[in-house]
């Protein structure tokens, strides 16, 4: 009998590892927080996900549509799209305000924070997230 061993997607390995890395200021700031690798592959601390009318962490990671379109009214999309892409090909933290999609749909205006990260080779975007 050939036995089959389940492995992590290593990007799910990678955000676990950034997690723990960020351990306290995930869970001790008092600013929602998110890193973002790909929108398959990205960590929030429950701050964020209260934030968003959410119960936790949990029920906002059962979320199966990208990021962008879950998360962000479309006015402001582009915004973040342009602030992600400094970040990770320029190098660049930003500084934006945009609005959020709560989960019943309302927008909320935010100021983000945007920092490029580097952990295990691999370039992730930390955000801080201030309620306008």
């Amino acid at each position: 009998m050939v036995k089959i061993e389940s492995k992590a997607h290593p990007h799910e390995e990678l955000i676990k590892g950034v997690y723990e890395q960020l351990k306290e200021v995930f869970e001790e700031s008092k600013q929602a927080i998110y890193v973002y690798l790909d929108d398959h592959h990205m960590t929030y601390n429950q701050r964020f996900a209260t934030l968003l009318g959410y119960k936790s962490v949990e029920e906002l990671s059962t979320l199966k549509e990208p990021f962008i379109e879950a998360f962000v009214m479309d006015k402001s999309q582009e915004t973040l799209i342009h602030a992600y892409r400094h970040a990770m090909e320029d190098k660049i933290g930003s500084c934006i305000e945009i609005s959020l999609k709560k989960k019943t749909g309302e927008s909320i205006n935010v100021k983000i924070i945007l920092v490029p990260i580097s952990y295990m080779g691999e370039l992730l975007a930390l955000h801080f997230i201030s309620k306008i």
